[in-house]
């Protein structure tokens, strides 16, 4: 017979999981260890609406499997200059292929098109620096 453990999850709700669930779940140590993320990011990523946990009735953190993967996708998406507000709404439709939007591909668009942009701009300010180089050191 397997043992109930109920949880209160972050949007307030109560959920029971039988403890062979509970052994699949991920403690924060483990989540840390097998994304090498801190676990100060990781409590982060939960309260930024990025990363769900579940509470143990000690008040322990409890990740699922696929927490593993979503921690590395958070981590691509601040790598590539998204800001946790740019990727709260969006990362529903990253994780569950079936979620994916319209919304979520613009949002991945409009956020290149920023880039680009900037890179635009350093491009012309390199071309002038050249320019003012090459004017002062014929000098």
């Amino acid at each position: 017979m397997s043992a109930v453990d109920t949880r209160v999850s972050t949007d307030g709700t109560r959920v029971s999981i039988t403890s062979d669930a509970t052994e699949r779940s991920l403690s924060i140590g483990e989540l840390s260890t097998r994304t090498g993320v801190s676990h100060r990011s990781l409590r982060y990523y939960e309260e930024q609406g990025l990363l769900p946990a579940q509470r143990t009735a000690a008040g322990h953190r409890r990740y699922s499997a696929g927490a593993v993967d979503q921690v590395l996708l958070i981590q691509r998406l601040f790598a590539a200059g998204l800001t946790s507000a740019e990727i709260q709404p969006v990362l529903p439709g990253l994780v569950g292929a079936e979620d994916r939007t319209d919304a979520l591909v613009e949002v991945l668009r409009e956020h290149r098109r920023r880039l680009q942009e900037q890179i635009d701009q350093q491009l012309d300010t390199i071309d002038i620096l050249d320019e003012v180089i090459e004017y002062h050191g014929q000098g």
